[in-house]
């Protein structure tokens, strides 16, 4: 038998009383009620149950299951699968669209540097011829004060327009550092243009060439470092910021002064003597002339004679280096010198020119490409110079030399 007890509520009251804290006795076994009732299993209370059987083995060495473990509710097992999916698709696209923005943003960045390399690259070559035209102008026969000041003049406009167009230029974030230095460059031009311009005009009515030719170089000194900040400083800077933004580009290169001994205190001394002495009018002064040094075939360096054949053996790169020697007592500008070696049905004619040559001075012009000399027979090699404003002796401005051209040593 089994005891059940059941706790009875008689009435809202009595649920109340207790509320209102009165506690129940041992008196009130009118609220319990105890029945004595026969368990269904027919067992006696506090005999042992037999054991439960133990579960079927599936085989293996599987342990068996212990009393009530769960298994496997595969119910939520598919919506798992499904969101993991969902999360290893998304990741994905994230990966792929960040893939792809990256290979778009490579491509905006070598368009952007190829586009700018171009740009400041044409800037650099306008400002390189201004200063082939610099050194043309200076080295001009019979130049006068008034036609050189309005030259000049006109580069240094040129000039100050090529610094304003770089600097309205838009350059890439990287690129922008590199990009002041061109700037830079190109400003250090129009100085030294604005600086010579300037000297010119003061000294016009000077005496002592030593002292403006001083000053003139001083100026100079800006063109000449301008080259460097170009070089040293743009082009590597821009190399540099395109490598680390992981383009390919070519930084342009400007050269301004090809002759940095155009722009040496004595050079431009004998140049502003020269300027003043022809803008007095009247012929040239003082002594002029200018004589062949040497020929020397190249690369093989062989000096030519004028009394003896000389063999040259044909190359692809043969060439000539003629010598010439300003024989008298000014500076000289613009010599031309002619090369011919006589051939039928047409003559090969080179010309070169000497920009400038002091006194005293020797200076080579060279001479190449000679793909169609004529081969196995005497013939000669001959060159002039053409004479210099105000030389009488001429008689060491050309000669002949005889050469035979030949395949094999």
């Amino acid at each position: 038998m089994v005891l059940r007890a059941r706790t009875i509520s008689r009435t809202l009251a009595s649920e109340r009383h207790d509320r209102e804290g009165h506690c129940l006795g041992v008196h009130d076994d009118d609220i319990l009620d105890f029945d004595f009732v026969e368990d269904a299993t027919g067992e006696t209370p506090g005999a042992s149950r037999p054991a439960p059987p133990a579960p079927p083995r599936t085989g293996g060495d599987e342990p068996p299951r212990g009393p009530g473990r769960p298994g496997l509710d595969t119910r939520h097992l598919t919506p798992l699968l499904r969101l993991v999916g969902v999360v290893g698709l998304a990741v994905a696209l994230i990966v792929l669209l960040a893939l792809w923005a990256e290979g778009c943003a490579g491509e905006d960045d070598q368009a952007a540097y190829t586009d700018y390399a171009e740009s400041i690259g044409a800037i650099g070559a306008d400002s390189a011829k201004i200063g082939d035209d610099l050194a043309t102008l200076l080295t001009t026969a019979g130049l006068e004060q008034a036609e050189l000041e309005t030259k000049l003049g006109g580069l240094l406009q040129q000039q100050q327009l090529d610094v304003q167009r770089a600097t309205e230029l838009g350059a890439p974030g990287a690129a922008f550092p590199a990009h002041e230095y061109a700037v830079q460059a190109l400003e250090l031009r129009a100085s030294g243009l604005q600086g010579l311009l300037t000297v010119f005009r003061a000294t016009k009515d000077a005496k002592d060439a030593s002292v403006a030719g001083e000053r003139l170089a001083t100026q100079a000194r800006r063109l000449t470092a301008s080259d460097v900040v170009w070089k040293d400083l743009f082009q590597t800077g821009l190399t540099a910021s395109a490598e680390e933004s992981g383009v390919e580009v070519t930084a342009p290169a400007s050269v301004f002064v090809e002759n940095p001994d155009l722009y040496s205190p004595s050079s431009m001394s004998a140049i502003w003597q020269r300027i003043h002495g022809a803008s007095t009018g009247g012929t040239p002064t003082g002594l002029h002339g200018s004589g062949l040094a040497f020929v020397r075939a190249t690369p093989s360096g062989v000096q030519l004679s004028t009394e003896t054949e000389t063999t040259i053996t044909v190359s692809t790169d043969l060439g000539f280096e003629v010598g010439v020697t300003n024989t008298g007592e000014e500076q000289e500008v613009q010599v031309q010198v002619t090369l011919t070696i006589p051939k039928q049905p047409n003559p090969i004619v080179k010309k070169g020119t000497i920009d400038l040559i002091d006194p005293g001075e020797t200076k080579t012009v060279v001479f190449s490409d000679f793909p169609d000399v004529p081969f196995g027979e005497g013939t000669t090699i001959q060159v002039s110079i053409e004479p210099v404003a105000g030389e009488t002796n001429t008689a060491n401005n050309s000669a002949e030399y005889p050469v035979v051209f030949t395949l094999t040593p």
